[in-house]
């Protein structure tokens, strides 16, 4: 375990960084407009677990689950489709919002990404909903079950390289070839497509305000590239303030976040695969990068076999999930004897157990 407490909390990365242009949006007014209009979208539970809690000798724990988010099992369901849904407004309006102009609202089109699964299947539901057509690349380490349920979603699967990074090099090549529109879920400077994949996680953290109530003492947020941690981060800055303690979790295999703050700019790292699979990225997302710097406290890496046996304690109360679905739980227990009996906790289920 590697915890760092953050050096620019507050300024962010130094401006000579060569990070993308932009930043990441607070404004959630657009995706709750769209996502609104989807017949699957609906408000996750926000479960309160006290039992839990005291055992940890914390003042509470709250976890937002996300493990049923539009029947894609994963909060990454908000991103990509958001993404995608925008852009047919974009072209066709409220048109939208009948189901027959928008089954053909972007048809031609063809988006293409790298997943390690669950980006996936929001790019190939929200491709559907469109009428375009969703080609998804896996790095080989990807689960079979998820590319069956990829393809079960009508997308085109390739399965090339053996990481995330070389999948998503792949995808970037195609889509210059083909002319095909990335959308990834990471941003860097020559493609900042994700920005529009964060906004959609702000529907996520309007839930959370609306459910919550008064602010947590202690967020704990786990990061592949960092888009999820880095919309919530940035939107409870601007809903609760500064006092809030935000934790930054990843796997120490991939500990693409915490090495580039400490750099002060965006490093690719290296490291075996992690059983953290849709964490493990060796390379953070510019735009994330550059709020995390803003808004987090502190960023901690756990390992595999840590995660594995802390999360067994979710099971006990009905919130199975992946090593990559708890991992911000984990960082709770890792830090739980320092945080003390007043702490109120928030931490999110990301997704549900892993297919195999």
């Amino acid at each position: 375990m590697t915890y760092i407490s953050n050096p620019w909390r507050g300024t962010g990365v130094p401006a000579q960084s060569s990070l993308a242009a932009g930043e990441v949006t607070v404004d959630d007014s657009l995706v709750l407009k769209l996502l609104g209009q989807c017949p699957a979208h609906a408000q996750t539970p926000l479960t309160d677990l006290p039992a839990l809690a005291a055992r940890l000798g914390i003042g509470s724990l709250h976890v937002k689950d996300e493990r049923a988010r539009m029947g894609l099992g994963s909060f990454k369901a908000l991103g990509a489709a958001f993404s995608i849904a925008k852009t047919a407004f974009e072209r066709v309006g409220q048109d939208i919002s009948d189901p027959q102009k928008a089954k053909i609202a972007l048809e031609g089109h063809v988006f293409v990404t790298a997943s390690a699964g669950n980006h996936g299947l929001s790019v190939a539901a929200g491709a559907h909903v469109f009428g375009a057509t969703a080609v998804i690349y896996l790095a080989e380490t990807v689960p079979s079950g998820f590319a069956q349920r990829l393809r079960d979603k009508g997308a085109e699967v390739v399965v090339v390289g053996a990481d995330y990074e070389a999948s998503m090099a792949a995808a970037a090549k195609a889509a210059t070839q083909n002319g095909w529109r990335l959308l990834s879920d990471s941003t860097w400077v020559e493609d900042t497509s994700g920005r529009d994949v964060m906004e959609g996680y702000l529907a996520l953290s309007a839930e959370v305000f609306e459910q919550y109530g008064p602010a947590p003492t202690h967020i704990y947020l786990q990061a592949g590239v960092g888009g999820l941690a880095a919309a919530v981060a940035a939107s409870a800055r601007k809903h609760w303030g500064q006092d809030v303690q935000i934790i930054v979790v990843e796997p120490d295999a991939a500990p693409a976040l915490l090495a580039s703050i400490q750099a002060g700019k965006p490093v690719a790292t290296q490291g075996p695969a992690s059983n953290m699979g849709r964490l493990d990225c060796k390379e953070p997302s510019h735009l994330a990068l550059k709020a995390l710097a803003r808004d987090a406290d502190g960023f901690l890496t756990l390992s595999d076999s840590d995660v594995a046996r802390d999360i067994a304690q979710l099971a006990g109360f009905g919130l199975q999930t992946s090593p990559s679905g708890g991992a911000g739980f984990a960082g709770v227990v890792a830090q739980a004897a320092s945080l003390g009996p007043q702490a109120r906790v928030l931490v999110i289920l990301s997704e549900g157990p892993a297919d195999d």
